[in-house]
């Protein structure tokens, strides 16, 4: 079951499952985001404000931000397979995003085999305020901690995720001041 949960102090909203976690209950999270964490599995959502990359087409923008990710992520393999915008229909009041679908090869906590993890990722660029809102959702498909999902909850996770990147609302634009 979904709910419409409070970002940033209420300066966004988005529908995500009631019985995520919200990470800062459990540990520091850094002030620019907002980090869920689901009870059952290895999957995560992240919501990130940053800044704008220079890409001036949003799919190239959306691959830029996926490329720091796997960076970030020490990927030793990324791949993006598909990029699309998608219409969330708040008429403007929220940029409607581009959501990304791709994969990474990553070694987690120094383990010898590596897990695979499917990346979904939504942009909203605030070009008046150089900002990217980036919603990203991390699904491991294999794991070495045990928390990968099978093909089913993968499906059931993006359709999560399509809810979570449509539903998705600026309320208040003061955030990127």
């Amino acid at each position: 079951m979904s709910a419409t949960r409070e970002l940033f102090g209420g300066t966004i909203t988005a529908d995500l499952p009631s019985q995520l976690i919200d990470a800062s209950d459990l540990r520091q999270v850094p002030d620019t985001q907002e980090v869920f964490l689901s009870p059952a599995s290895g999957i995560s959502i992240i919501v990130e404000v940053l800044q704008s990359v220079p890409a001036t087409d949003p799919r190239e923008a959306a691959g830029l931000h996926f490329d720091a990710l796997a960076h970030d992520n020490d990927a030793k393999s990324h791949k993006v397979h598909d990029a699309t915008k998608v219409p969330n229909g708040s008429n403007g009041a929220t940029p409607d995003p581009v959501v990304l679908y791709g994969s990474q090869t990553v070694h987690k906590f120094n383990s010898t085999s590596a897990d695979e993890v499917r990346i979904l990722l939504a942009l909203y660029r605030v070009k008046d305020k150089a900002v990217d809102l980036v919603m990203t959702m991390n699904v491991p498909m294999t794991s070495t901690d045990g928390g990968s999902v099978s093909e089913d909850s993968w499906a059931e996770a993006k359709a999560v995720f399509d809810v979570a990147a449509k539903s998705l609302r600026i309320v208040d634009y003061g955030l990127f001041a």
